[in-house]
């Protein structure tokens, strides 16, 4: 047992030393794990509205498709489309159906649009779609690396590799590390701007400030939610005006200097976002433009707000701050109005309180939330031994000295709270933000545990617990490769049976229809009727051979069929109505006679209808 635990005290002291090496390492594994399995992969929902939009932006200079999302992400998503040839001869560039309805004459018609241009104008589908994934595992590697190194300047390299790992290993970000999407750019955004604001707000100079705007309206340009960094800015300003007050006696003069900066901060970010929203719109006719935006105000509850960004949208020289403005007004619309969900066999679009919390425990390893456990009480315990030890220190001490966890829980506290209250219930993604804050957290808590403990034989053990807990979170997350995005935890019995609690972007959202053409192939099987999910079209990858079915479909029908169904679609029509949802929710009840032949990826499941 001794040299077992010698031989963990000297793994530990080369881990130290090797720690960049290996967070490298591991954070290149995560790139390769998530490019092998995005390739497998058809579309998923959001990429039919976000990859041709961003080709469009880049190309067109036009905005007029998905204007509820800033452009930044999609216009990386769409820079390697400007290099390839998508046509198999390599004759040609990819065609643009600037010719279409939905282009020219519809408002927003982002769905239609999107499915004819991947789809029906003669492109390459799966070739667009994995090279306007690359620039988002690009981002996945550069939150990994900012990870590293905030954990490092905060408590060192054992628990900068510590945080790494669990970034690399978290199953939801090898998920949605490789789509098209705002969630995981978010949070790069969230973090990435945290970051430079503290820093600015310890070290205030020149560079620190410019840098703490520019991160600011780098963040405004990647997702509206993002606008919840002006109340947090807020608040962090407001504690650290009360840490230099008590410190210099000097309220007012404190006051003014750091609401002054703060407000220089701001005003840097938003001069950024203005010539990136005016290159959007150099192509989007004013007249267009003035349309759109009335006809899309007119369905804001304020009327006066709305009043306001069409007034913006006439005048020229605010034109790019209309399209932000509006864009930032559809996200509220959006949240406030919800989405058709599937939650524990009930449906409604007007969101549970418990519904984050509970997908959060099921979605994420066991793992970590032992070690979430065990970084709350360290955290107890050190407050404790505080209170005992020395009561007479002030509540400022306790700011300053711990100001960056500090910071850190508000951010947790400010986006559980817009989570919990919003209604827009469709994944454990939109939580991404609050992800890596968690890992720093809790390797920050983990650190301070083994600073206090001098008896070298409970050293030892809680460094073998803590090793077999870390071994445990990497290997379940391994055995989920590469059906990332249905990964469930030991507490919802598994990714088979994830289906169960949750649906959407949490287990089913149409990646797994090349899968399904792929079985069908391999199993010979002439005809199959499907009601799909997501962003690919059946036709396209199984020609002949797909034939639609709609959930209201007469079941006499289906006999003696082979009949695939998204798990969507299916958990929503075997489910109970809730909280004033009156469209139908029982279509789907007869399948519960009949056991699926398969299920392709633990989301789509496949019957054979005798």
């Amino acid at each position: 047992i001794f040299k077992f635990y010698f031989l963990v005290m000297e793994i530990c002291k080369i881990m130290k030393k090797l720690s960049p090496i290996l967070s490298i390492a591991f954070i290149i594994l995560m790139l390769i794990l998530t490019t092998i399995s995005q390739k497998q992969e058809s579309a998923i929902m959001d990429e039919v509205a976000h990859i041709p939009a961003g080709y469009s932006y880049l190309t067109q200079k036009d905005m007029r498709l998905n204007p509820e999302h800033p452009p930044l992400l999609k216009d990386l998503s769409a820079i390697p489309l400007l290099f390839i040839k998508n046509l198999p001869a390599g004759k040609q560039n990819i065609n643009f159906p600037d010719q279409i309805k939905s282009w020219t004459d519809e408002i927003n018609s982002q769905w239609d649009f999107g499915f004819k241009f991947l789809y029906n104008s003669g492109n390459n589908a799966d070739k667009i779609i994995f090279w306007s994934r690359i620039p988002m595992l690009l981002l996945l590697i550069l939150l990994g690396i900012f990870i590293y190194r905030w954990t490092k300047e905060l408590y060192g390299k054992i628990p900068a590799l510590f945080a790494t790992i669990l970034f690399v290993f978290s199953p939801t970000f090898l998920a949605h590390g490789r789509y098209v999407t705002t969630d995981v750019g978010a949070a790069f955004a969230f973090f990435f701007a945290s970051y430079f604001f503290i820093k600015f707000l310890k070290n205030q100079n020149t560079k620190n400030l410019f840098l703490a705007g520019i991160a600011f309206g780098i963040a405004q340009l990647i997702k509206f939610s993002l606008f919840l960094l002006l109340p947090y800015f807020g608040l962090l300003t407001l504690i650290w005006i009360y840490i230099k007050w008590r410190e210099n006696k000097h309220f007012w003069k404190t006051f003014f200097k750091n609401i002054g900066l703060f407000l220089i901060v701001l005003v840097i970010g938003y001069l950024l976002v203005y010539p990136v929203y005016m290159f959007h719109i150099a192509n989007y006719p004013i007249e267009k433009q003035i349309s759109d935006t009335t006809y899309i105000a007119s369905q804001f509850p304020f009327k006066k707000a709305g009043e306001a960004v069409i007034w913006m949208s006439k005048q020229p020289i605010l034109r790019p701050y209309a399209q932000y403005t509006l864009g930032l007004f559809m996200v509220f619309l959006r949240a406030t109005g919800g989405n058709t969900t599937y939650f524990l066999g009930d449906v409604t679009n007007q969101g549970w309180r418990n519904y984050f919390p509970i997908v959060y425990a099921i979605k994420e390893p066991l793992a970590l939330h032992i070690f979430t456990i065990i970084a709350l009480l360290i955290a107890i315990w050190q407050i404790r031994l505080r209170k005992f030890q020395d009561f007479k220190l002030k509540i400022e001490n306790w700011f300053k000295k711990y100001f960056v966890e500090i910071s850190m829980l508000i951010f947790l506290a400010i986006y559980w709270g817009a989570s919990l209250t919003s209604n827009l219930n469709i994944g454990v993604r939109h939580i991404l933000p609050t992800f890596p804050f968690v890992y720093i957290l809790i390797s920050g808590q983990i650190k301070k545990l083994f600073e206090k403990i001098h008896n070298k034989n409970l050293f030892r053990i809680c460094g073998v617990g803590l090793g077999v807990l870390l071994c445990w979170y990497m290997i379940s997350s391994l055995l989920s490769f590469p059906y990332y995005l249905t990964y469930f935890n030991e507490l919802a019995g598994g990714n088979k049976n994830g289906h169960v609690y949750v649906t959407d972007s949490n287990l089913d959202w149409g990646q797994d229809l090349k899968r399904l053409a792929e079985w069908v192939e391999k199993n010979n099987i002439p005809k199959i009727y499907i009601d799909y999910f997501g962003g690919g079209i059946p036709s396209y990858y199984l020609g002949d051979k797909a034939e639609r079915w709609w959930g209201n479909r007469n079941p006499a029908e289906a006999k003696g069929k082979w009949l695939a169904i998204s798990a969507t679609f299916k958990q929503q029509g075997q489910a109970q109505p809730t909280k004033g949802w009156t469209q139908p929710t029982d279509f789907y009840m007869w399948l519960n006679q009949y056991q699926p032949v398969t299920v392709i990826g633990n989301s789509i499941f496949v019957y054979r209808i005798q």
